[in-house]
């Protein structure tokens, strides 16, 4: 939002840096997940991305490192790492398509509707809300619970049960989210009219 402190504009920080590597994870992820199926190693990816999603903004905030350019990538990051996986694993026959298609709706909802008019108004992308984060948490850590219980042993079935639940609560979080970002949103275009669009930069 406006007056949204930024530390520096340099690209090449540690925080950007680890938002850059956890892109370049999802290709990987993709690769271990439909073409190797090497499920461990996928949780891997998966459990370092989830990781360095943490690390990344805890690095920003305490190396007074917090830039323009990280509050972009690290939703991106986060976005391309649900979406990734959730088609991935409708790929496998891991979930429904129904799922994929209903969390990929909340960001559909959210590039149709506010952010066209935010992107008129000089901003780029809004702060990140603690709740967006917890359900980004919730799903990149229920994805694994979900892979690595997809077989029929006693503990596979556990971890499925577990990783759904946390499937459902992580979705609901995410849409909530989303509409509390869409309330944001609406907040910003009001307290700035296009005809003060040259003030209003993130």
């Amino acid at each position: 939002m406006a007056g949204e402190p930024y530390d520096t504009e340099r690209v090449f920080t540690v925080p950007n840096v680890l938002s850059f590597i956890r892109l370049a994870g999802v290709p990987l992820f993709l690769w271990l997940l439909l073409v190797r199926e090497a499920d461990i190693w996928a949780v891997v990816v998966l459990a370092i991305g989830g990781a360095t999603d943490w690390l990344d903004g805890y690095l920003a905030r305490s190396w007074h490192q917090r830039s323009r350019l990280g509050q972009v990538l690290d939703p991106l990051a986060d976005r391309l790492y649900i979406l990734a996986t959730l088609v991935g694993f409708a790929i496998r026959e891991i979930v429904p398509w129904w799922l994929v298609a209903l969390l990929a709706a909340r960001d559909v909802l959210m590039f149709t509707t506010i952010w066209p008019a935010l992107r008129r108004r000089g901003f780029v992308s809004l702060p990140v809300h603690f709740l967006g984060k917890a359900a980004t948490f919730a799903l990149l850590y229920a994805f694994p619970l979900v892979l690595l219980g997809s077989g029929d042993d006693a503990w596979q079935i556990g971890m499925r049960v577990v990783g759904w639940a946390c499937v459902i609560w992580g979705t609901a979080l995410y849409w909530w989210s989303g509409l509390l970002y869409i309330g944001q949103g609406i907040d910003v275009v009001r307290r700035f009219p296009l005809n003060r669009a040259g003030a209003s930069q993130v």
